[in-house]
């Protein structure tokens, strides 16, 4: 009776000492924007100013690119350009365009080691992709070759994964598929020029083949432009049998403004 009591106690002693490890590290780390600094209630968020100047894309929008309409053209509706030239993936879904604090936040995740970023952004994208996500059986993100893993120390798009599967409670599929060939920033390159530099550099990891056959799957990469290298792994995965492929991204290039 005594010991469960005490650990009865002990339970109920818990939350005090955790908020008062939380008021611990507020004192410590002020709750500050994730972009400009400014003080704000909670760690992890934008402050006002910060959050009214991203574009997010929402409906109406290409079921299939998932490229913004100026105007509802019903349910359904497929953009001039998924008709003409499907892509290889069944669907896209990205949170906002790539342009201001969006491309800002991008790079800093990417280029400066911002690591406290990824499940900030990761939650933004499971309400992007909340229907694929819920659809899906796993989630995998476009690979990096080791060579640049080595010099990156990280891969931004599975960091991404990593925190979007765990908060749906999905696989992570992490050594899927591999990137075979080391190539070229894909940056500055035209669209064919970004085609041609990735054919040939993803294929699926010996022995999960299985993982890929029949699944619906939700490839993760932080920011779609032209869609080359999201097509190149997506066929990787559907010639090993997947089911579906939806790709889900953080930022989105436009051409044409919202």
């Amino acid at each position: 009776m005594d010991a469960h009591i005490a650990q009865s106690a002990g339970r109920l002693r818990a939350p005090p000492l955790a908020t008062f490890a939380t008021f611990v590290r507020d004192l410590v780390y002020p709750p500050s924007c994730a972009h400009c600094g400014i003080r704000v209630a909670g760690h992890g968020a934008l402050c006002a100013k910060c959050w009214t100047s991203i574009r997010f894309i929402e409906r109406p929008f290409c079921e299939v690119l998932g490229t913004p309409f100026p105007y509802d053209h019903g349910e359904g509706a497929l953009s001039p350009e998924a008709i003409a030239d499907p892509p290889a993936f069944d669907r896209l879904r990205s949170v906002a365009t790539h342009d201001g604090i969006v491309r800002d936040l991008v790079h800093s995740l990417k280029y400066r080691d911002r690591l406290d970023l990824a499940p900030v952004i990761a939650r933004w994208m499971v309400r992007a992709g909340a229907p694929e996500l819920a659809a899906c059986d796993a989630v995998l993100a476009v690979p990096l070759h080791r060579t640049r893993l080595f010099t990156r120390k990280f891969n931004q798009s599975a960091e991404l994964a990593r925190h979007i599967a765990r908060s749906i409670d999905k696989p992570f599929l992490a050594s899927a598929v591999m990137r075979v060939k080391r190539t070229a920033q894909q940056v500055g390159l035209s669209v064919n020029a970004r085609a041609d530099n990735v054919r040939g550099a993803f294929a699926i990891a010996s022995g999960c083949e299985t993982d890929v056959f029949g699944r619906r799957l939700v490839l993760i990469d932080d920011v779609f432009t032209t869609g080359a290298t999201v097509s190149a792994v997506t066929r990787i995965l559907k010639r090993a049998g997947a089911a579906d492929v939806s790709v889900l991204t953080f930022a989105r290039a436009l051409s044409d403004p919202i």
